[in-house]
Order: structure tokens, then sequence, then C-alpha cells
């Protein structure tokens, strides 16, 4: 029995099945073993972890690319949508200019001192589509009604590229007409009243009461010219603020209509000095006119004529579409960078 159990105990140092000649080497593999385990345990270095670390360098640059990608395809889209963007700014554009608003530039003193050679007002072309007309006072854009501009049209010599293109920017509102033939007065008398120089104080009366000018350049009296006309309905009688300068109706009495102005005619109101910006401000009526009572309803050398031409000023709003528009038709689900 004692050699038996001594047996035993040795047996238990012996190899197991499997085991090499390291196993039994003082342990050494098993404290091999167990230096792994603390190896890991401790987090030191390990043959593994070089691959782990790599995939978020990996992942980073495929972001990277990712990002170069999208902002390939938003140029190539926006380079698509362009043309469309161009074409949509170009009618916002014409419709400002054909039912809203229009900027004209004074190039002539015939309105001063309310208007001054080189200032820009703002022309309300709206209102007259809802049957709104000029009243006594205001101050208004119309086109030539014939014969007072003849001296002042301009020849062109534009070749056939040059002048179509032109003719396309001028009719969208991005360039002012070469042939544009456009006034800018005031309206002293509308359809049915009798406008009159002078009464015995040396002052101008509509249907029979003086009126107070105080909008006339220093200096100028109401007219130099005496006339007296009774306006036909659906005309205006108008008279430039610098008198001594102004080729108005007074100077057209002999043509058609007593040199009045068809209703027809008129461009719109100036309501509205923009430019420069120290003297912007509001064209209100005269009290002196405007508070006249209406009349009842029957149904010298002449100075130099100089019209007004439209300014292209759509072109600042053209460039605010241009910069706004892409924003319209930016693609649901794309992230503003």
């Amino acid at each position: 029995m004692g050699t038996r159990g001594r047996g035993r105990v040795a047996d238990r140092s012996a190899p197991k099945p499997g085991e090499g000649e390291a196993d039994r080497d003082g342990g050494g593999a098993v404290r091999s073993v167990r230096s792994g385990r603390s190896a890991r345990s401790v987090g030191l270095a390990d043959p593994a972890e070089p691959a782990a670390s790599a995939a978020p360098v990996r992942g980073r640059a495929e972001r990277r690319r990712s990002a170069r990608r999208a902002a390939r395809r938003r140029k190539r889209s926006l380079l698509r949508e362009f043309p469309l963007i161009v074409l949509v700014a170009l009618l916002v554009a014409l419709v400002l200019k054909t039912f809203l608003i229009q900027v004209f530039v004074i190039p002539s003193g015939s309105m001063e001192q309310t208007i001054q050679v080189g200032d820009r007002v703002l022309v309300d072309k709206l209102t007259p589509w809802f049957g709104s007309e000029p009243q006594r006072g205001d101050v208004v854009v119309f086109k030539d009604p014939g014969g007072w501009l003849e001296n002042d049209r301009k020849p062109s010599h534009d070749g056939p590229v040059l002048g179509g293109t032109k003719q396309v920017l001028t009719f969208v509102g991005l360039l002012p007409s070469d042939n544009e033939q456009d006034l800018i007065k005031r309206v002293i008398g509308v359809g049915g009243d009798t406008v009159e120089c002078c009464d015995p104080q040396g002052r101008l009366t509509v249907n029979g009461h003086a009126v107070e000018e105080p909008y006339l350049a220093p200096g100028n009296p109401p007219s130099r010219q005496p006339f007296k006309v009774t306006v036909p309905k659906g005309r205006l009688w108008v008279m430039g603020d610098h008198r001594d300068v102004s080729a108005d109706s007074r100077f057209h009495m002999g043509n058609p209509g007593q040199g009045t102005v068809p209703l027809n005619d008129v461009v719109g109101r100036a309501f509205v000095i923009a430019w420069p910006l120290g003297r912007f401000h509001q064209l209100d009526e005269p009290s002196s006119l405007s508070s006249l009572a209406a009349a009842s309803q029957p149904g010298g050398t002449a100075p130099e004529s100089m019209g007004i031409g439209p300014v292209p000023t759509e072109p600042p709003l053209v460039m605010g579409v241009l910069g706004i528009l892409p924003l319209v038709f930016r693609r649901p689900g794309r992230p503003p960078k």
C-alpha cells in the first residue's frame, strides 16, 4: 500500500499526455501562460492590437473621401441648376420692371429744386393697374406724347449681334433703352380743369383758384409765357418746377391735345428720391394743389427738351435672387455645411 501511495504522489508531477519538455521545465510553461494572462489583464502590448487601432484611421479617411465625393456632387448639381436660377432671376427682374417699380435717372434740371440732375427716382407702376390716376401735384414719368423729344433721338450704331443682345437685356430690365423717350414733370391740371397764368398778382390759377407753388426753383415766376387751357378728359397738363428751363405743356399747345399728356402715356408716379442717399426723401403732393376743389366735369423760345432714362437697378436684386435661390433649390436631406 505504501508503495502504491508513493507512486500516486510521484505521478502527480509526471507529464500528462500531450505535455512536452517545456511543460515540465520548472513550471516555466505555466509561468509563461500566467504571464500572458497577466499581460493581457494589465493591458500591455498584444499582437492583435495594431489591427484594432488602424480601424479608426481607416474610418476617418473613408469619411473624408465621402465628404469630398458629396462636395463634388453638390458642385455638379449647382452647375446643372444654375441656368434655371438665372432664368428665374431674370423673370423676377422683368416682373418688377413691368408691373411694380422702375428706377429713372434725371439728366436735366427741369425739375429743380425738387429733383436734381443725377438723382434716381423710384416710379410706382403698380397702382395704375388698379385704376389709380395721377392727381394734381403728383410728379409723373410719361412717354413722349409726340414731338416733345424729337431733337433728342440718337441713332444706334450697334451691330446686329450687339444690338440683339442689348435688346434682350433691355427687355428684361438689365439695361436702359437707347430709344426710351420718357419725361418727368409735375401734374398741374387733370381732365376738366382750367389752368391759367397769370392772375394780377402773377400767380398760376387752377379753376379760378390761385395756387401757391413753394416747389418752384428760386427766381422763377410761375410762367413767363401767358396761357389759358381747359384740359380735355383723360389728359393731364404738366409743368416742370424749374419753369425757365422746362419745355413742358406750355410749349406744345399747338400739338393735338393742346400740350396735354394722355393718361395712357403715363408710366407711373415718382414717389421717392432713392439716390444719392443724402437726398433720400419722399415726394409728397403739395397741399396747395391737392386741396383744390375739382372742376365741374364737362366731359418765348422753348427751352431744350431732355428726356429721362431708366436705370437698370434691377441687377442688385437679381444678384440677391441668385444668392438666395440655391437655398430654395437645395435638395431635402442635405445638411447645410
